[in-house]
């Protein structure tokens, strides 16, 4: 297998510019679909369950996506045509959402929404490292995590840099919902768009060689043959991968709880309320906005710095400190009662997600084989989706019983779930570039060193 050639730090973060319109608008979801769904009248006990597009989407989408960018052929490469249709349709989801009528029409939007992130999302995912040579692995999937800290900041802080030039954070429209959040979601959908065409035109994808390009076309297609690849692939999922599933478990299972509750909980804490129409919530949500644009600049910052720190100890090991910080911090929030403060427990966090958006795919790189790379960062995706899906079917059932029907518990919960991930961690074994390890894989047995390279098969 030829080397790649290494690639300066500019050319990848204009390889990852993209991936900073795609978490824009995973932020305004993140940041706004709850009081948005509060605004049109839902019940706090079913708030899960209207978030429930993202993770079956991811569960569905993805996968498949993977595995039919790894047998794409066309004039624009393999990953590229996805990125371009994904992007046009995640522009047009954010254009419609800020004026649903109704909490039915909201939720089937976030259907399309998630849809079409998960298009792009994952064929990034593999574009890194079919670019990338495995030492440059760490940088580019953290420059991806540092884009994810910048795209979520500006999400979250863009209501409330409206409401600072002027726009009236109480002006709302026929469906209750905001002027600020309806203008946040117009601009994220210039965003998502804009900066994947940037990607597209500046980080053309590398043909692939003659004999790799000849199999492809060998390779039978057909809906069938993809879903038997996918089904191969889990059969044969490296043991790395395996490990990092009870991570993954309570870590999204726990980021979720976070994302649905953060605002409902602020209110009640800070402004001593649970009216969706009351001056105080909206002031929650903008409150919301700064502090997750807070976590997310940190992140930012973070996924740089903890370059150095995941070379010289393992990206497992700075993996388990993040999550360890974070599950800190939010057992921490429900005791804050002063805005500033919570500033405090968002340092902790913001460092956990850029750990989480970096740090187990450089962990995952190191483990799989290049042919499959696609497909292998499809079912990945499965471990952060089923965690969701557990979440929203389990949580209404005990939000009243065992939570008291209170949203600062939610809280207190993901942060245990959080410190619960870092312990997990201990489990997972990391195979460094440079180290070999042997796997029994469909096509043979195969010797590879820790990136991904093949080294003997056969």
């Amino acid at each position: 297998m030829m080397a790649k050639p290494r690639m300066t730090f500019w050319q990848i973060v204009n390889m990852n510019i993209g991936f900073f319109g795609i978490q824009f608008s995973f932020g305004l979801q993140q940041s706004s679909m709850s009081p948005i769904y509060k605004y049109l009248g839902a019940d706090e006990a079913s708030l899960p369950y209207l978030w429930l597009a993202g993770p079956v989407t991811g569960l569905l989408v993805q996968p498949l996506i993977g595995a039919m960018s790894d047998r794409t052929v066309s004039r624009w490469g393999r990953r590229t045509p996805y990125f371009l249709i994904g992007a046009i349709l995640c522009s047009l989801g954010l254009l419609a959402m800020p004026y649903s009528p109704t909490l039915w029409m909201a939720a089937s939007l976030l259907w399309i929404l998630d849809s079409a992130n998960n298009v792009t999302m994952e064929p990034y995912r593999a574009f890194v490292s079919d670019k990338l040579p495995a030492s440059q692995h760490s940088l580019g999937f953290l420059t991806q995590s540092a884009f994810t800290g910048l795209g979520q900041t500006l999400a979250y802080l863009t209501p409330s840099l409206l409401v600072w030039i002027g726009m009236d954070k109480d002006a709302v429209n026929g469906s209750h919902i905001p002027q600020v959040v309806v203008a946040a979601f117009l601009i994220g959908a210039v965003c998502s768009l804009v900066s994947v065409l940037w990607s597209v035109k500046t980080t053309p994808e590398d043909p692939l060689p003659p004999h790799a390009l000849a199999a492809l076309r060998a390779t039978p297609g057909g809906w069938k043959h993809t879903l038997a690849e996918i089904g191969a692939a889990v059969r044969d999922m490296p043991v790395t991968m395996k490990q990092l599933a009870l991570v993954k478990l309570f870590q999204w299972y726990a980021m979720f709880c976070y994302w649905q509750f953060i605002t409902l909980s602020l209110a009640r804490t800070l402004f001593g309320t649970s009216d969706a129409a009351s001056p105080g919530f909206r002031d929650a949500g903008l409150l919301n906005g700064q502090i997750g644009a807070f976590y997310n600049f940190i992140a930012f910052l973070a996924a740089f710095a903890l370059v150095p720190f995941a070379r010289r100890h393992g990206p497992h090991v700075v993996h388990a400190v993040c999550l360890l910080l974070a599950g800190a911090g939010m057992l921490a929030i429900p005791h804050i009662h002063t805005p500033v403060l919570l500033l405090v427990p968002m340092v902790g966090i913001g460092l956990a997600w850029a750990s989480i958006m970096g740090n187990p795919y450089v962990i995952l790189a190191s483990s799989l084989p290049p042919e499959r790379t696609g497909v292998y960062m499809g079912i990945f995706n499965m471990f952060i989706v089923i965690p969701m899906i557990i979440q929203i079917f389990t949580l209404p059932l005990y939000y009243h019983s065992w939570l008291g029907g209170n949203p600062e518990n939610v809280i207190r919960l993901a942060g245990a779930l959080l410190v619960c991930a870092a312990f997990a961690m201990r489990l997972v074994r990391y195979n460094a570039p440079g180290t070999v390890e042997r796997t029994e894989m469909a096509y043979g047995e195969v010797e590879r060193d820790g990136g991904g390279v093949r080294r003997s098969a056969r």
